[in-house]
């Protein structure tokens, strides 16, 4: 019983960070922005668009008076294989099978305009889907941790094995943006960001005794969080051609989520990591741009992702249970990215662009088969894009980014013999139209 109680606790220990990935970085988008995307998420010394606000809102100061749009279609492909080498009943163990999340294509829309009040003064304002993620498994995954009714862990029957399973996350980041030129080479910037999230989770049924609020860990519908926190910015032009830009987001601090605050650690709080934008970009020649980024986000400064899921059921009690103060987490680490692209100025109408990143899994020697609502394996994408001109003042700006497939294989402590692995990849298309006046 106390290793299947063991092993209970450690499940949903995963579950904890399932809501937060959109699996790229983490659950960070690889970039902001069509023309970023288009260089894989480099571009924070490079400003393109309005968006630039989200990576360095310095570089409104860089940009004329403009607004852009943007929709992005982003298509996941995740699941997860358990294989048929579990221990026997009544240890439980995932079971055998490869299953897919059934939803694969998801909409984020984007709009951002820069009014440059003279020549030193700029103020933006921008609104942006800023990621999130839905996997919706047809199965019961947790469906064998259920105990019988009339046992210890579950005396009064009330504990079903679940039902369907899956996490849907959505968040919205809306920014007022100043920059200040302090001389004709320098620029600061400061981005006051209001932020929301929307959260549903189904099928964790089987873990409501290891709540401290078991009517507030599954099956509550969508619930919400609203709360803000702030970006600050400094670029600077070298020798003409050598522009340097460092950026730093702090902890966006959101409300708790009641409905689930048997789940999250301190009773439903997820707030939003900080985040450092370093980056570089200088001219090859007067038609080609480098661009070369580097990114820290703290994952391990959000206790529901960073909290141990290693402990013992004889310590798993008040507010280590989920939801406590010291609640169950995720042991995710903070990661770093890694981006560089190029772009070339074909002709008057038309820009290209390509890049690629690396970056950090925030999931290390974890319990790899219990990463299933949220397989984050993917580590390195590639990306294009271009830029077509159509008349003076609009263009089209487009990008592709493919993160290439990741499969994670692993076993657990807690599941004794059973293997098995996680997977990912993506496709992801941006467009945008762009205005200047």
């Amino acid at each position: 019983m106390r290793q299947k109680i063991q092993l209970t606790a450690a499940t949903l220990a995963a579950c904890l960070a399932a809501p937060a990935v959109q699996a790229t970085n983490g659950y960070m988008p690889h970039g902001i922005g069509t023309a970023s995307k288009g260089m894989a998420g480099a571009g924070s010394a490079l400003p393109q668009d309005s968006f630039i606000v989200y990576s360095n809102p310095a570089g409104l100061a860089r940009l004329d008076k403009r607004f852009d749009v943007e929709v992005d279609f982003f298509m996941p492909e995740r699941g997860y294989t358990a294989n048929d080498d579990g221990p026997p009943p009544p240890f439980p163990s995932i079971p055998a099978g490869n299953f897919q999340s059934s939803e694969d294509m998801f909409l984020i829309p984007g709009f951002a305009m820069n009014i440059p009040l003279n020549d030193k003064h700029t103020v933006g304002v921008s609104l942006l889907g800023h990621g999130g993620m839905n996997s919706e498994y047809d199965n019961r995954v947790f469906e064998n941790f259920a105990a019988p009714p009339g046992s210890l862990f579950n005396p009064t029957g009330e504990f079903s094995p679940g039902s369907p399973t899956g996490i849907d996350l959505a968040q919205l980041v809306m920014g007022v943006s100043y920059a200040y030129k302090v001389s004709p080479n320098q620029s600061i910037g400061i981005t006051p960001m209001l932020a929301a999230q929307r959260i549903k989770v189904r099928g964790l049924q089987p873990f409501k005794p290891l709540s401290v609020s078991p009517n507030n860990l599954t099956n509550n519908g969508y619930d919400y969080s609203y709360g803000g926190g702030v970006r600050v910015g400094w670029m600077a032009t070298w020798f003409d051609s050598y522009n340097v830009a460092v950026s730093y987001q702090s902890r966006l601090f959101m409300s708790d989520f009641n409905d689930y605050k048997g789940l999250f650690a301190s009773g439903g709080k997820f707030d939003i990591p900080p985040v450092l934008n370093v980056g570089l970009s200088f001219n090859l020649t007067p038609k080609l741009a480098v661009a070369a980024d580097f990114k820290r986000i703290w994952y391990g400064d959000i206790n529901a992702l960073n909290n141990t899921n290693n402990v013992a059921f004889s310590q798993l009690s008040g507010e280590k249970r989920l939801g406590g103060g010291d609640g169950l987490g995720f042991g995710w680490e903070d990661v770093n990215v890694f981006s560089i692209g190029l772009q070339y100025e074909y002709n008057s109408q038309w820009t290209f662009r390509g890049g690629f990143s690396n970056g950090e899994e925030p999931w290390k020697d974890v319990n790899t088969l219990f990463n299933i609502l949220a397989p984050a394996t993917i580590k390195n994408h590639a990306s294009i894009g271009a830029t077509f001109q159509f008349t003076k003042d609009s263009a089209i700006v487009a990008s592709y980014t493919h993160a290439f497939e990741n499969k994670i294989h692993g076993t657990s402590t807690f599941t004794g013999s059973q293997t098995g692995y996680v997977e990912m990849y993506q496709n992801d298309f941006q467009i945008a139209y762009s205005r200047h006046f």
